[in-house]
């Protein structure tokens, strides 16, 4: 699991091209294609493991290995949601971030932005309303570029000031989770699942009427 993660990093951004259209570079193509799946798998694995332990949410599907512009994409995700969320809402998520030999997973509070309606971005908005505990961080987008910023209460009175003046488009409520070889899956799912435990009074929060 470790392995084939720590493994697919090593391919953040590069092309990838069909075996059978990459002519001297076949090889090369099948050993990244073989790479990506197994790395999906991996996550995928983790994913199913943690659906065990945070019911009544359900893990949606993982995200692909290449991007529609055919490039490398390790840093898979897995959106989590209850049976009666509609699909522009927000939800629970997992994320790999990292690279090489230095990575994690981190739980949030996010949505899925080929999903959102135009209510979906003013939801979001809502985790601002709950205090951050310190274990906590925000995840902030703003034009076009996205940067974490700590968990406190200076910073969340100024978040909450920058998406009233429309400063920033989002702000994702998140918790991380380093990897290591020596972890294993009941270990890190537990440390997802504690994550989510964290995250539920801001997903909470983007329910409210």
């Amino acid at each position: 699991m470790y392995q084939a993660l720590n493994h697919y990093l090593s391919y953040q951004g590069m092309k990838y091209i069909k075996p059978e259209k990459a002519g001297v570079l076949e090889q090369e193509m099948l050993t990244f294609k073989v790479a990506g799946q197994e790395a999906r798998k991996a996550f995928t694995a983790i994913s199913k493991a943690l659906e065990e332990k945070v019911a009544p949410f359900q893990m949606e599907r993982v995200s692909n290995w290449a991007s529609q512009a055919q490039l490398g994409r390790p840093h898979f995700w897995c959106y989590f949601k209850r049976p009666e969320d509609r699909e522009d809402e927000v939800a629970l998520a997992i994320r790999l971030y990292g690279k090489t030999d230095a990575f994690g997973i981190s739980c949030e509070v996010s949505f899925l932005e080929r999903k959102k309606s135009e209510t979906t971005l003013t939801r979001q908005e809502r985790v601002l309303d709950v205090p951050i505990s310190a274990s906590l961080y925000y995840q902030v987008q703003k034009d076009g570029e996205s940067y974490p910023v700590s968990g406190s209460e200076s910073n969340r009175q100024m978040l909450k000031e920058q998406v009233r003046a429309k400063l920033v488009r989002k702000v994702l409520v998140k918790y991380d989770v380093p990897c290591s070889k020596e972890q294993t899956l009941e270990d890190l799912t537990d440390k997802l699942a504690d994550g989510f435990k964290k995250l539920l009074p801001y997903y909470w929060a983007t329910k409210e009427a």
